[in-house]
């Protein structure tokens, strides 16, 4: 498959009535096949269809061609398509569910006929009827709960989906009855019903938790319009409106408090369980719950750019980037059905011709325990299904994965990089030291401040801070950022310079070097040296926590890059007991001292980069797994990672890991487990040791097992 173009059309369907997981996994593949699109994914959780076709590539014809196919692998499937599904933006649906009169109906006729069909068996088997009356209990019953399957698979038949479950489910116990077996053709039916029922049941559980996760998507805001109120849905409310938060209510869009005090609950968002204060001036995110006072936000975000949105997006198309188990899953059985139904044939087929005194019958019937097994549905449905667990389960801990493929890459992770400025450290920087050479402290620091009048950079909004006067930006002329090094205006008629020993070394101007450690911006003015500034940044109290988590997970090198000196790197990573230090880095720098550690890294080990997204996007990019951490609200951030952790928390990293490693061995199990069942129970049956019921219970039972067992990720604590 391709990956998305930012001009790509990407469509998203809801497929209604798919129940087959090897059915949707042919959907995905044959859609995907189709010329001019650039890929497919379906998610049999969601029960969605998401691809994207080249630009200007929506035509009828193609969307016809996937409308045939949709419909030739499951004739049942009603295509329901949002109007808002066009553009290079996913749709935010819920998962689809079967609905209309026609459904219910279809429901109350089978809470009737079951009940029926299971006492004519009963009683057919209970008095042991072999005459024509009992064979006509076990026939009434045998359609009363296959003949759905039955038209199923005569109609899948007609479309070339010979591989399919209805059709080995109806072959198999056509079969038996064929050769006598009756009770055994009709059992092997009524449990594949129960079976399919509890398999249903274990499905729709995972579907309901989508649906929790989609809880935090905001239903009204309260637009505030001359004193006046009215409820309206998110979509229609705009940058610079007013909307008003009760007491109780979930925040529907990102903007700033003007009015009011409360607590709010951001458990959704960051996965934290502590409130957060709010008063006039803060900053508030979509999805987080007002716990106590009333208070009236300004917005700033469109609904379509919200925290809540962009949450929405990022777990609802997360199943479209599959990890390397799934796709081998998915390979695997487009070979495994066919392989054991040739097999099954063989069986019936060759030992009566070849063994001396072999019984037709028995062989058959042999053969018919094959047909039962050679659906792969329990690994089909599983393992996305254990992905599925895991990306929800980080969600719920404020870590969203873009992908399953992320998620499975971060368990092979063997080195961790770290940016240092608000990733290890809090980022919020205060002058700790000024030493004016030529002026007294209020000047120096008016230079520096003049001359970072127009950066956006942490250190330059400390000393403007510090300063603490009314620039006006009038004054300062010919701004110019060098990056990594610091800033050169015109200020007051003279040259002012700003910035580290680079800058300082560029112009020729000799400086002083400060015993204390921090991050040093050195002034000149007029080119003559004006003294230093220091600026220290305190280490986070969580990254210590981190460090050590990372350590007990097994991981081999903790290494930080820093675009800051020597001395403060290293003081940083003494502290937390990093293996390897990188200091003075300009940006380009960092990629090359990136690209290095890739490649003296051990083959199969994945390299993890940690940064904080905003400077961080090339290497974030370039990592084998990208971390944005502290990304709430930020644009760039969600961007540029691989996966994003919304609280500003370094342990959350590991947490990613325990998740990660969990939900492998969720998969791992599932696999292990569905295969060697499958395997024993068909060597068994060569053998004439296993029977119909075998392999009903390595068909569905393993299913119902193996859904199950995935499950478990959703509710596991990694905290």
């Amino acid at each position: 498959m391709g990956k998305y173009m930012k001009n790509d059309i990407t469509i998203l369907w809801s497929l209604e009535n798919l129940g087959c997981a090897n059915c949707a996994a042919k959907i995905e593949r044959k859609v995907g096949e189709l010329d001019g699109v650039v890929s497919a994914s379906v998610d049999f959780v969601s029960k969605t269809l998401k691809f994207a076709l080249e630009k200007d590539n929506k035509d009828n014809l193609i969307i016809e061609k996937i409308k045939d196919i949709v419909h030739s692998i499951e004739p049942d499937i009603r295509i329901v398509e949002p109007a808002s599904s066009s553009g290079n933006r996913a749709s935010m649906m819920q998962p689809a569910e079967s609905s209309g009169e026609e459904g219910a109906m279809i429901r109350l006729v089978k809470r009737i006929a079951y009940p029926v069909g299971a006492i004519l068996f009963a009683f057919a088997l209970i008095f042991k009827r072999t005459d024509a009356v009992g064979i006509a209990l076990y026939l009434t019953s045998y359609l009363i709960f296959g003949a759905d399957i039955l038209v199923k698979a005569v109609r899948k038949i007609g479309k070339g989906q010979i591989f399919d479950e209805n059709f080995l489910m109806s072959i198999a116990t056509i079969g038996a009855i064929a050769i006598g077996e009756y009770s055994e053709g009709v059992a092997v039916m009524i449990f594949y019903k129960i079976g399919e029922f509890f398999q249903d049941m274990a499905v729709d559980r995972s579907r309901k938790s989508i649906k929790s996760l989609m809880n935090i998507k905001p239903e009204y805001a309260n637009l505030q319009i001359d004193g006046d109120i009215s409820k309206v849905v998110p979509e229609d409310v705009h940058t610079g409106d007013f909307i008003v938060i009760k007491p109780g209510e979930r925040i529907p869009l990102d903007g700033v408090v003007r009015e009011g005090r409360s607590l709010l609950d951001t458990s959704a968002i960051t996965g934290e369980s502590m409130p957060r204060s709010v008063e006039p001036g803060s900053e508030v995110f979509s999805g987080s719950i007002n716990r106590n006072g009333m208070f009236v936000v300004q917005v700033t975000k469109e609904y379509a750019d919200s925290t809540v949105y962009k949450i929405l997006d990022l777990v609802q198309n997360a199943a479209s980037k599959k990890a390397a188990t799934e796709n081998f899953i998915t390979k695997f059985a487009r070979i495994y059905s066919p392989a054991v139904v040739f097999l099954a044939l063989a069986l019936a087929v060759l030992p009566p011709l070849i063994i001396t005194g072999a019984v037709w019958s028995e062989w058959i019937g042999r053969a018919l325990v094959f047909l039962v097994i050679s659906c792969p549905c329990a690994l089909v449905i599983s393992i996305p299904l254990g992905f599925f667990g895991g990306i929800g389960g980080a969600s719920k801990h404020g870590i969203l994965f873009k992908g399953s493929n992320y998620l499975e890459a971060l368990h092979s992770a063997g080195t961790i990089v770290f940016d240092k400025t608000g990733t290890l450290t809090k980022g919020v920087f205060e002058l700790s030291e000024v030493m004016s050479k030529r002026n007294n402290r209020e000047e120096l620091l008016r230079y520096a401040a003049h001359a970072e009048a127009y950066s956006n950079h942490p250190i330059a909004e400390a000393i403007r801070k510090a300063y603490g006067k009314t620039i006006d930006i009038r004054e300062v002329t010919e701004s110019e950022e060098f990056a990594g090094e610091g800033t050169r205006v015109f200020f007051e008629g003279q040259e002012i310079l700003a910035g580290n020993e680079g800058l300082m070394n560029k112009y020729g101007i000799s400086y002083d070097v400060p015993d204390r450690t921090g991050t040093v911006v050195h002034v000149a003015a007029g080119r003559e040296y004006s003294g230093y500034i220091v600026i220290s940044d305190t280490v986070k109290e969580d990254s210590a926590r981190a460090i050590a988590d990372l350590r007990r997970l097994g991981i081999g090198k903790l290494i930080m890059l820093t675009g800051d000196n020597r001395e403060t790197g290293d003081r940083i990573g003494r502290e937390l007991g990093l293996d390897d230090v990188k200091s003075g880095l300009l940006p380009h720098q960092k990629v090359e001292a990136f690209e290095s550690l890739i490649a003296r890294s051990s083959p199969g080990r994945k390299i993890v980069f940690v940064g904080d997204g905003m400077n961080d996007a090339p290497v974030l990019s370039r990592a084998d797994v990208g971390i944005a951490m502290g990304a709430l609200g930020s644009d760039a951030a969600i961007e540029a990672a691989d996966v994003v952790i919304m609280a500003d928390e370094p342990s959350k990293v590991a947490t990613a890991l325990r998740i990660s490693a969990y939900t492998r061995k969720i998969v791992t199990e599932n696999i292990v487990f569905a295969l060697g069942i499958k395997a024993i129970i068909l060597i068994l049956a060569v053998f004439g040791l296993a029977n119909m019921w075998w392999a009903v219970f390595a068909d569905v039972g393993v299913a119902i097992l193996a859904i199950l067992n995935a499950m478990r990720v959703l509710y596991k604590k990694f905290e």
